[in-house]
């Protein structure tokens, strides 16, 4: 059976934007109804957070790990890998620089 090495990376990236819902502007928040996701995921984003290491390590533990198979990686497997770690890393150490950047360039920054 063949393993899905990017399932991982990409649902530790959904994890990391998730986390960002406390951070983005209420006025988008209201205009989709759910004003009060910014607090429920506030709460979560620990864990949020948490969930999208422990996802990373598992796709890096997927995607690394020498075992009886021949196969080669993919180098799209790979470069979607550190562009997910990135991704991550940037959100856990600068959420509201990224929520900022987000909310100029989809024009909610007035709000």
């Amino acid at each position: 059976m063949k393993q899905r090495v990017w399932a991982a990376p990409l649902a530790a990236v959904v994890s990391a934007f998730t986390s960002l819902a406390c951070c983005l502007p209420l006025a988008l928040l209201g205009a989709l109804g759910t004003a009060s996701a910014s607090g429920f995921f506030a709460f979560l984003r620990p864990w949020l957070l948490g969930l999208s290491a422990v996802l990373l390590a598992l796709g890096f533990f997927q995607l690394y790990r020498r075992g009886p198979q021949c196969a080669r990686r993919s180098t799209a497997s790979v470069i979607l890998f550190w562009t997910a770690l990135a991704m991550v890393l940037v959100m856990t150490l600068f959420p509201q620089a990224v929520a900022a950047l987000l909310a100029d360039s989809f024009g909610w920054a007035g709000y």
